[in-house]
């Protein structure tokens, strides 16, 4: 079974990360070391940037 290819990228993610404060982590135990708060803060944060994106595009 292959594993399903998320949307955003490895680097987008990383930036997240740091931005957010728990890039540390990441390094050290991986994405499935990270906090579901931190995991959602991070969608969160990703879906703010997106429509930021969308409504300056729009101007």
């Amino acid at each position: 079974m292959s594993r399903r290819q998320g949307i955003m990228s490895h680097q987008f993610k990383e930036e997240l990360a740091k931005d957010l404060g728990f890039y540390d982590t990441v390094q050290k135990d991986g994405w499935g070391g990270i906090r579901s708060r931190d995991a959602g803060n991070m969608v969160k944060r990703a879906v703010e940037l997106a429509q930021q994106q969308l409504s300056d595009g729009n101007k």
